[in-house]
């Protein structure tokens, strides 16, 4: 018999919440191959890391471009990109560009779990984060779930780090990093390289460093 499951995840058996759920992706998964990874399992080129992929590997049932409010900046050093990576802050101001997956909940659950380098296994309990609009499930840097919003009736939800952009220094990104955000930019909301290199430009770690014209020449790689 198996024990108790950890703090903030429900067994499968036991869960209660919404059966399906839009996962709001503002980095690399804005891009649906990085995506798929997630879902059906294999390593993206370029990494050594294998994804074992979700209990449930189906595509997302739609997927849509999203703006939702805050800001998202670079931070941390990432083992496979080298350089910041994204995290989201709702409460800064802005705008943030981003792409919206209709999954089932145990498959947000799953993805969660893999970017949080946990087993996925295991059902979130989302009780928390629907209610109250931000649940900390762990102490990691992806363990914070925050609830942006509605569409459809559907909760819109993402996960972040649990402090805010004011909290830590930013770190510039890679350009093969930017290049991949730029491509889930021009796949998701159809921008042209000036505004996706204008965008990504103005964001915290990549803001004085890289300049639009530099973000730009990624894009038409």
């Amino acid at each position: 018999m198996s024990g108790p499951a950890p703090a903030g995840r429900t067994d499968p058996a036991r869960s209660v919440g919404p059966e399906l759920v839009w996962y709001a992706s503002y980095g690399s998964n804005m891009r649906m191959a990085r995506l798929t990874y997630y879902l059906a399992g294999g390593c993206p080129p370029g990494s050594d890391h294998r994804h074992p992929g979700c209990r449930d590997p189906r595509p997302p049932r739609l997927a849509v471009p999203v703006m939702l409010p805050g800001d998202v900046y670079f931070a941390l050093e990432s083992q496979i990109w080298t350089g910041g990576i994204a995290f989201y802050d709702p409460a800064a101001r802005g705008e943030v560009a981003g792409r919206a997956y209709l999954l089932t909940a145990g498959q947000f659950a799953d993805v969660a779990a893999q970017e949080m380098h946990r087993a996925p296994d295991v059902d979130l309990d989302l009780a928390a984060v629907l209610r109250t609009g931000r649940a900390r499930v762990g102490p990691g840097r992806y363990e914070t779930l925050v609830l942006v919003g509605h569409r459809g009736g559907v909760p819109v939800l993402t996960f972040t780090a649990p402090w805010s952009l004011a909290d830590v220094r930013p770190t510039v990104p890679s350009a093969g990093y930017l290049a991949m955000l730029a491509g889930g930019l021009r796949e998701a909301h159809g921008w042209s390289p000036a505004r996706i290199a204008a965008y990504l430009a103005a964001r915290p770690g990549a803001a004085g460093v890289w300049r639009p014209a530099d973000i730009e020449r990624l894009v038409a790689e």
